[in-house]
């Protein structure tokens, strides 16, 4: 007999708790109030993980591959004494080496006919790291190349900075670039709108270059040194 009223007791507990989670499907077809795993996924939804500033600022870059931009420059100071590289010249920059944009991204920089720069990020760590790619019209590598750094604060979707690194400034020093050895660069993006690459330091050197992401223009030839180059 206290068997029976346990097993009932049981019973009745099971089809209590069942009730207390049976639900309808919504009208909208949308998911079951009361269901503890349409209930846990939509926790999951509005818990998810942040978005990690590289990854965005990265995807914001990879929306315009296969594209380039014109740019002009926007600051460089102190007034240089002697001629500029970049006076006069027409600034052009192109979104390429998509590959897995997600990992790495290349932009050639063109001045005026010289094909010898390319911007390189890819993703490491918890960041990015920008390096310059510099190169002879024969492909091969200038003597100072392949120097930048890597991102140390986590930056946002539209803007990442790159303290100069400790090989690149081992290189600076092997080739008397003294004043290079506390560079800081950064750029930013705002898909559609803008794109600028900023290099800083102390003493009050400032130059920048932004360049219009609304307008494309007809893509350049390869970099010197690309697999493709003529």
């Amino acid at each position: 007999m206290h068997a029976t009223l346990r097993s009932l007791a049981a019973g009745g507990l099971a089809l209590a708790l069942a009730g207390c989670f049976q639900v309808e499907v919504e009208s909208d077809g949308g998911p079951r109030k009361g269901d503890p795993a349409a209930l846990a996924d939509a926790a999951a939804e509005d818990f998810s993980a942040p978005e990690v500033p590289a990854d965005a600022f990265m995807a914001a870059l990879a929306s315009h591959c296969g594209q380039a931009f014109e740019g002009r420059v926007v600051a460089n100071a102190p007034t240089p004494a002697a001629p500029d590289a970049f006076e006069g010249e027409r600034l052009v920059m192109h979104v390429r080496g998509c590959d897995d944009p997600a990992r790495e991204l290349r932009i050639p920089f063109h001045v005026g006919d010289d094909r010898s720069r390319t911007w390189v990020l890819t993703r490491v760590g918890p960041g990015l790291r920008l390096k310059h790619d510099h190169r002879h019209e024969d492909g091969s590598p200038d003597a100072v190349t392949m120097y930048g750094g890597e991102s140390v604060a986590p930056g946002t979707a539209q803007r990442q900075e790159f303290p100069v690194d400790a090989a690149s400034v081992a290189l600076f020093e092997r080739e008397g670039l003294q004043a290079s050895v506390e560079n800081t660069w950064a750029m930013e993006v705002e898909p559609g709108r803008r794109f600028l690459y900023e290099l800083t330091r102390p003493g009050g050197r400032e130059f920048k270059i932004e360049f219009d992401l609304s307008s494309p223009v007809d893509p350049p030839p390869p970099p010197w040194g690309s697999s493709d180059a003529e």
